[in-house]
């Protein structure tokens, strides 16, 4: 037994850096950094191009027009929106989601993978994007300006998806 899980171990490893030799040379970067690999395997399904960074764009779509991935293993599509960096005021605040963060992207695609595989992706404007988290995030901005590490974050629930959302996979 132990020497058959070695065995399946030895493939693992192997295929992983076969996977990462092949997204190197395709200019995608270090897949095994966050999701990815995720990013790279939803835009070749969706027919997107993979961003050739890390910052940005997750992809771009079929207009060249950049786009924002949010992946999940969950049994429901969600996207979780961390990080978001807090401006000196709520003015300020968005503008910086609008131009910067949230609305500069036109589509927001919610991905759901299992096994490895994308089985589902949703696909929402990115001003309805805009328009579902500035309540959210609105409601924590007085809250998050006294934290030591003062950042947003608010998120789009399946709810949310399939109300405004249209399924693309």
């Amino acid at each position: 037994m132990e020497e058959a899980v070695a065995r399946l171990n030895e493939k693992i490893l192997h295929h992983l850096e076969q996977a990462q030799s092949l997204a190197s040379e395709l200019g995608y970067g270090d897949i095994g950094s966050y999701a990815r690999s995720r990013e790279v395997a939803a835009a070749i399904v969706l027919g997107h191009k993979v961003a050739s960074s890390f910052s940005g764009a997750d992809a771009y779509n079929e207009a060249g027009m950049p786009v924002e991935y949010k992946s999940t293993i969950s049994d429901q599509c969600r996207g979780a929106y961390t990080g978001i960096s807090v401006q000196s005021t709520w003015k300020e605040q968005v503008r910086y989601l609008r131009e910067e963060k949230i609305a500069k992207y036109s589509e927001h695609y919610y991905n759901r993978f299992s096994q490895g595989r994308l089985v589902e992706s949703w696909k929402v404007d990115g001003k309805i994007v805009l328009n579902i988290l500035l309540p959210k995030l609105k409601k924590k901005y007085p809250t998050v300006l006294k934290k030591k590490d003062p950042r947003l974050s608010a998120s789009v629930t399946w709810g949310e998806i399939q109300k405004y959302g249209q399924k693309v996979i």
